[in-house]
Parts: C-alpha cells; structure tokens; sequence
C-alpha cells in the first residue's frame, strides 16, 4: 500500500514497475541479438555462427539491462539534442585583469 499526500491508500502492484524483459534481457536488446544472429546465420550459411552471435548478444542485452534498462532509448535520444557541455574537450580561455581605481 502506498500513501499519497492527502492520506489515501492506493495498491501499487510490482509488475507495473518492472521491465519487459525475455531470458532477463529488454525485449528490444533480446531482438536485435535474435535478428543478429539470424542474419548470421542467412548471409554466411553457419547455423554455428549464428547461435554463438546470438548466445553472445543476449549475454550483452542482460548486462546492458541490468547497468540501465532504458539504455536504448538514451543512445536514441541522445543524436536529438545538441552538445552543451564536453568535459573532455579543452579550450584555453583568456583571462585579463585590469585594475580599476575607484577613488578616482
């Protein structure tokens, strides 16, 4: 039970806060590994490849998933927005003092 700010009482439920996920991987992540492993598989002919690309690709999702569930949408989002501020990127910046009297 969960208490709003004027008293009442409302059911919050678990499953309504919890990610989509198959094999503990976000259902997204979980598809682009499966279709990865698929095009593996139909462009080089090895069923080997495919299921390794695949196997690999779900470890990363569910590694990716548990760092951050909405990790898709940020990197998706992120080409929208123009950089304001890069702490890795170093300008000198020129500093001049000038004293100024006020008596005068």
């Amino acid at each position: 039970m969960s208490k709003s700010a004027d008293g009442r009482a409302s059911k919050v439920f678990k499953a309504m806060n919890r990610p989509l996920t198959v094999l503990g991987a976000e259902r997204r992540l979980f598809f682009v590994a499966l279709i990865s492993g698929g095009a593996i598989f139909s462009l080089l002919h090895s069923l080997l490849g495919g299921i390794l690309l695949f196997i690999v690709g779900v470890i990363l999702a569910r590694i990716a998933t548990k760092h951050d569930v909405e990790i898709l949408r940020v990197l998706f989002n992120s080409g929208k927005f123009r950089r304001r501020y890069d702490p890795m990127k170093w300008e000198a910046a020129e500093i001049i003092i000038r004293n100024r009297n006020a008596q005068s």
